[in-house]
This record gives C-alpha cells, sequence and structure tokens, in this order.
C-alpha cells in the first residue's frame, strides 16, 4: 500500500512539473505601460520569425514536423517597414495593383477589405514574450467570403459616431490606419473575385486601442491587444461630404 501510495505521489510530481513547463503564465497588467509596448514589440518579432506567406498571400505558422515549408521566407526576411507608431507592414510581391491600375487609399474613403485579422495579447512567458489570447477580428475567407464594406475600425462615419455619441477615436485602429494608406486598392473588384491577399499589417497595441475605451467589435477584450491584419483591398470610393 506504501508503494502504491510513493508511485502516486511521484506521477503527481512529475505531471505538476511537466505542466509547469508547459504553462503559460497567467497575464497580469504591467502598471508600467511602457513594459506592455516593450512586450508587444518583442511579441511582434517572435511573430515575423514563426511565420510565413502561402501561394495566397495567408499567413501560416511554420511546422516543426511537415518539411515542405522549410524554403519558405520568414516574414522577418521580407520587406518589412516600421512606422513611427511602431505599426508594421509587409507588402507581398507581385500582389499588388498593376501600375495605373490600382486607387490611392484615402483618409475618409469607404473601403472594401477581404482578409483576415486577429487580435493577440502580448505576455511575458518565463522570460519570453509571446502572443496569447488570440481572438478573432475579421474573417471574410473562411467565414462569409464576400469583403466588408466601410469598417468602422478604419474610419468612423457620422452616423456611426452620432448613433453611439462618440468620437472616431472609440471605434478606429489608428496603426491600421497609418499603414493600410501606404497601400494602393483594387479598382472595385466584384465580390466572387478569388483573393490573392496584398500583405500585413501587425498594429501594437498602444497604436490601436491601448488601456483607452473602444467599441467591443464582436464582443471581446481588446484593451492591450495587438492585431494582424492579412488582407486585400478589393476597392475604395468617396465618402459622401455629409457622413464625413
Amino acid at each position: 500500500m506504501k508503494k502504491i501510495f510513493l508511485y502516486i505521489l511521484a506521477g503527481s510530481l512529475c505531471f505538476s512539473a511537466c505542466k509547469k513547463d508547459d504553462e503559460v503564465n497567467t497575464y497580469q497588467e504591467p502598471a508600467d505601460i511602457n513594459v506592455q509596448n516593450t512586450y508587444d514589440d518583442q511579441a511582434i518579432t517572435k511573430f515575423l520569425d514563426e511565420n510565413y506567406l502561402d501561394a495566397q498571400g495567408n499567413i501560416k505558422a511554420f511546422s516543426a514536423t511537415d518539411t515542405s515549408d522549410d524554403n519558405e521566407k520568414k516574414l522577418s526576411q521580407l520587406k518589412v517597414e516600421k512606422l513611427p507608431s511602431g505599426t508594421i507592414y509587409i507588402m507581398r510581391n507581385g500582389a499588388q495593383p498593376a501600375p495605373g491600375n490600382g486607387k490611392v487609399i484615402g483618409t475618409d474613403d469607404i473601403i472594401k477589405i477581404m482578409g483576415r485579422a486577429d487580435a493577440y495579447l502580448a505576455i511575458d512567458n518565463n522570460g519570453t514574450p509571446v502572443f496569447s489570447a488570440k481572438s478573432p477580428f475579421l474573417n471574410t475567407i473562411d467565414d462569409s467570403t464576400i469583403p466588408v464594406v466601410d469598417p468602422a475600425y478604419y474610419y468612423a462615419k457620422k452616423s456611426t459616431r452620432v448613433n453611439n455619441g462618440r468620437e472616431r477615436d472609440y471605434f478606429e485602429i489608428p496603426g491600421f490606419r497609418e499603414a493600410l494608406q501606404k497601400f494602393t486598392a483594387f479598382k472595385d473588384l466584384p465580390n466572387e473575385t478569388p483573393y490573392n491577399l496584398q500583405g500585413v499589417i501587425i498594429v501594437p497595441s498602444r497604436a490601436a486601442f491601448a488601456r483607452n475605451a473602444y467599441y467591443p467589435y464582436g464582443g471581446y477584450n481588446y484593451r492591450n491587444k495587438s492585431f494582424v491584419f492579412n488582407f486585400q483591398i478589393y476597392g475604395t470610393e468617396t465618402r459622401p461630404t455629409d457622413d464625413k
């Protein structure tokens, strides 16, 4: 009986030790927002090293067991541009509108966006900042397959602001706006056009909602969250003056 007890105890200790190694530490919001900013930047660097773009421009994680992606370039090996806000963008070669066939994306344009976007919380996992707590933000590839028209996180139109009694900063993601205007939109692609994603925008929390009040898109918590957009702009329209 004593031996059985000892075996159970040993097994329990082994399980606890293994679990401790695999477990992600419970997040505690840093009192100093600069610490969170550092977590974001380091987690973004790790994300860029651990993912690549497939033939249609989708972000894919490298596999530890499948060798078919061994020759793919890390996102960090592509042309990565960083804006003063800390926002990063990558324009995918061969996936932009041909010269003369694109449209400048205006600051208050109505955009039509195809793609995926997720929000992540950057945490310190045993000394290594990583992205965790992934939550979906946009998905027109696996879900509806129809581009989203005029999302408020790019530009919050007057009627949206009036109906909610809020200003634009409650809805918009500044880093996304800033980086998207570096891209060129396609000229009104039909909704059924097969996607060929133009690139990636990664917005650290300080260039998103940070610790400010925000519109609860999808009912998720976006405090301290960074965003990863993987997208194509199917078209833009000039916004009517009375809804700016």
